[in-house]
């Protein structure tokens, strides 16, 4: 597990991308699968929300950790306009879902079976979770997954949802 992450993570690191993401720029578009209907879906074709975006593999421990806040999240929040999206890195949908039968989700869950919307993120770690603002701009990243920073996670997205898109 530990030298599947690392490898991913090396992987990653070597890989240059021109749509790199960084804060106050624009989500790139991606194009996903859903998980539980296998249907298609385009990340930017979520307009007038503030997105929880958050890339996760079944072998990463602090992905397990974090989806217990992320369905709170969704719980607290979904009803003031926040779409929680979570974007699966595994290359086996069966480990996605044995994943998901021991951790229940009860937010959209993506899979990127080509990597296409990791590389448009640049993404640098697992998990790795990105605040989008109604006008689809990055306005928060976060690497890893620590209880310690729920609580300004929380605070942010509040802040999302009260401003005027």
């Amino acid at each position: 597990m530990i030298l599947r992450l690392l490898i991913f993570s090396a992987a990653l690191a070597l890989s240059t991308s021109l749509l790199a993401t960084e804060i106050g720029e624009k989500m790139p578009d991606c194009s996903l699968i859903k998980v539980n209907d296998a249907q298609h879906f385009k990340l930017q074709k979520t307009h007038d929300k503030v997105l929880y975006v958050d890339f996760w593999a079944s072998w990463c421990p602090p992905c397990a950790q974090s989806f217990p806040f992320m369905n709170e999240l969704n719980r607290d929040f979904k009803a003031k306009g926040l779409q929680v999206i979570a974007i699966n890195m595994d290359q086996s949908l069966e480990d996605t879902k044995t994943f998901l039968t021991k951790y229940p989700a009860n937010f959209t869950v993506m899979t990127d079976i080509n990597e296409q919307c990791a590389k448009s993120f640049d993404l640098k770690a697992m998990p790795s979770s990105y605040l989008v603002d109604r006008n689809g701009v990055i306005r928060y990243t976060h690497l890893g997954f620590r209880t310690d920073d729920t609580k300004e996670i929380r605070a942010l997205i509040e802040q999302l949802i009260a401003e005027q898109p």
